[in-house]
């Protein structure tokens, strides 16, 4: 059994910006509670939290790290993730499997574009958050100023539970603002007296029975004040701040008593029991008796250990010795046991009970977001979305013989990294390798070197273009062919029309159709949701054998991986095959195929086809005086500006969209606009219409990269 009950675990996430100090902050908990005989630190290499090889050497986190302790009787687990925007999948992974969310502030920096993204993302999940400004030793801090500034960005929710004694080099201590003294000490940044009013209000305002007798009595003892803070966390009315410098081991005790007084205990989630039209959503309880119920929220390849995947549990309890069942595959696997994480140290421990997070090795084709249970009737937990990457990089092995090698080795860190991708053009045949910048692709080719020693080379890719119709139009191909001996015969009369985007299902597919007179005789009708297609068969009087049908469905798909304009996936068509002939020696599939696709390709071409480019939702944060050179310079890249906004520090938010082919290569182009200073976020939004004169361009240049092939 375990030695701690449910009601004892907290989870907790720490995450924010880059250089808040997060793991520094981790490897000060670890070291206070006594959970680690030393202490860690990122800038001697010997983080507990930063161990990776290219964390060591870069001084910042890559991955989110799984750290425990005990104190106060508590079981906290902590989730240490990196700062950086190109590894937002790993902080998201991590606020995933946790109750509580703590967002760490650099005090000479403030709020920054991560800073603000955890807070949001902490919100959207219903976690509890906490705010911990830390570095507050270091020189040039405003900490009125970033109070105020945190209490306009966040809320009036976010109030002081400690304050700094002072602030820079005379940091020495905190001061707990519930048990103020009466004056205010000399050097002390803020009024103790209103702060401890602002936080008096924002936990009382989450009780009715405190509030009643706050506004009866005019006070409320510290006691039930402390006892109420959870409860208001929970509510979101309370967004307590704590003030720390982890390199100088300052508000580290205060943090860790407040880690296992006010995050939350492991809270009950949303699954869904059950398949199809007896799929029910149920609620798990967050307790041992429950049916067991997990999920994969991070995945860790290395060629000594093999696989690693780590999970949370939100109902029940599993043994070592059981088996688990991966709900999506329905296979079934045993662990090897179950192993509590300290960074890389691994624990075996004998069980698992709700809202522990443990590791399991060597289980294959376990994915992050797969829901485990011990039978395949199991509850299943939603699945978690992650940021689509878009910045992507062709490659090619720098040795020959290296392909299958390299291919296997991306997949497996694609694994890893919801926000990494590794895909095959059908076209070019390029392998393509997608991430969140530049620096998220560089990281993973210094991994693919060191883990698998496997050099590549890379280059600019195709932008991922699409093309697709605007209006009806019919067309036919006869395909006949004498060798000698048997020849080649086959006849296809089809119709193509457009499919609106808004299209999901089958069903909703045939219900466009239905109200179509010709429609009415209808054999069958095939939809593929990746390309929005569907396959309609309305053939009368057996013109074309039932046998060679199909044969005609296959050869229209293969134009939608080689299009019609350009060489560009194909999407939003309907094709009607209603006519066709046949020959009763010489037809085949492979004579229907090669007919299918050239009507289905002559169709398109006189279906007035465009091309489609995909836009992102570009969001650039930037000093306030950069804002006209930002704006002027999106206007060139086709931008159509959706918001512009004011942010405490005078810095401006400018959020547009913009065709993903003009912002390849942004961040540098920011940098130089904005020497440095600007920040920004990108995430696919949806596909639109290429402007004529660009189609020209994109069109011209397929032609001639396919004369050059020949």
């Amino acid at each position: 059994m375990a030695k701690y009950r449910v009601e004892d675990i907290r989870n907790v996430a720490l995450v924010g910006h880059e250089v808040a100090g997060k793991t520094s902050l981790a490897d000060a908990l670890l070291y206070k509670a006594k959970a680690v005989d030393r202490r860690g630190s990122v800038e001697e290499g010997t983080s507990f939290s930063d161990y990776d090889e290219e964390e060591k050497k870069l001084k910042y986190s890559i991955d989110t790290s799984l750290l425990h302790l005990e104190h106060a009787g508590r079981q906290i687990h902590i989730l240490d993730g990196p700062g950086k925007p190109e590894f937002v999948g790993a902080a998201l992974g991590a606020l995933n499997a946790v109750d509580t969310a703590v967002i760490v502030i650099s005090a000479p920096n403030g709020i920054q574009v991560n800073t603000r993204r955890m807070f949001t993302e902490a919100g959207k999940r219903g976690l509890a958050r906490i705010l911990v400004i830390n570095r507050l030793d270091a020189e040039n801090i405003h900490f009125e100023d970033l109070l105020k500034t945190i209490q306009e960005t966040f809320g009036k929710g976010c109030v002081l539970f400690n304050a700094p004694q002072a602030v820079g080099p005379d940091f020495k201590g905190v001061i707990s603002v519930l048990d103020a003294p009466e004056k205010t000490p000399p050097g002390c940044p803020v009024d103790l007296a209103a702060a401890r009013s602002k936080l008096v209000d924002a936990i009382v305002e989450a009780d009715e029975r405190l509030m009643e007798k706050y506004l009866l009595e005019g006070s409320v003892s510290p006691e039930e004040l402390k006892a109420a803070l959870p409860k208001a966390m929970a509510a979101g009315t309370v967004v307590p701040i704590l003030c720390t410098s982890a390199k100088k081991d300052i508000g580290v005790a205060e943090l860790l008593d407040a880690l296992a007084n006010l995050a939350l205990p492991p809270r009950p989630q949303k699954a869904t029991k059950g398949a199809g039209d007896k799929a029910a959503e149920v609620t798990l309880e967050a307790n041992e008796t429950g049916e067991f119920a997990a999920q994969i929220f991070k995945n860790l390849n290395d060629k000594f250990v093999g696989t690693l995947s780590f999970f949370r549990v939100y109902s029940g309890k599993i043994g070592a010795d059981q088996q688990i069942v991966n709900l999506r595959t329905g296979k079934s696997s045993r662990t090897g046991g179950l192993l509590l994480m300290q960074g890389k140290t691994q624990k075996p421990v004998t069980e698992a009970i709700a809202g522990d997070i443990v590791a399991v090795a060597k289980v294959e084709d376990l994915l992050i977001g797969d829901s485990i249970g011990l039978t395949p009737q199991a509850p299943k937990l939603p699945k978690p979305t992650y940021p689509t990457p878009m910045f992507g990089l062709a490659v090619e092995p720098k040795a020959r013989g290296d392909e299958q090698k390299i291919s296997g080795s991306l997949h497996k860190m694609s694994d890893e990294d919801p926000t990494f991708k590794v895909t095959r053009d059908a076209q070019t045949k390029e392998m393509v390798m997608t991430g969140m910048s530049q620096l998220h692709l560089e990281v993973v080719q210094q991994r693919l070197r060191r883990r698998y020693e496997l050099e590549v080379v890379t280059h600019e890719p195709k932008i991922p273009y699409r093309e697709t119709i605007t209006s009806n139009a019919e067309a036919s191909h006869r395909h006949k062919k004498q060798t000698g001996g048997r020849g080649q015969f086959g006849e296809v009369h089809l119709r193509v029309s457009p499919i609106p985007r808004e299209i999901h299902t089958e069903e909703e597919l045939l219900e466009k159709f239905a109200n179509k007179s010709r429609f009415e005789k209808m054999r069958s009708a095939h939809y593929d949701a990746e390309h929005n297609f569907a396959f309609i068969d309305t053939i009368v009087g057996g013109t074309i054998p039932n046998q060679f049908v199909p044969a005609v469905e296959k050869g229209c798909k293969e134009l939608l991986e080689r299009g019609a304009l350009a060489g560009y996936r194909l999407q939003d068509v309907a094709v009607e095959v209603f006519f066709g002939k046949d020959h009763p020696v010489d037809s085949s599939e492979a004579a229907f195929k090669t007919a299918g696709r050239v009507a289905f390709k002559n169709a398109v071409l006189q279906a007035r086809p465009v091309m489609l480019e995909p836009i992102v939702n570009l969001e650039v944060t930037v000093p306030s005086k950069y804002t006209g050179a930002i704006l002027g310079d999106l206007n060139t890249k086709r931008a159509r500006i959706e918001n512009q906004d004011s942010l405490p520090g005078d810095l401006a938010v400018i959020m547009c969209r913009v065709p993903l082919a003009e912002v390849t290569r942004y961040a540098a182009q920011l940098g130089s606009i904005t020497q440095g200073q600007g920040s920004y976020t990108m995430e696919f939004s949806h596909y639109d219409q290429v402007p004529g004169n660009v189609q020209q361009q994109i069109v011209s240049k397929a032609k001639v990269a396919a004369d050059e092939d020949e």
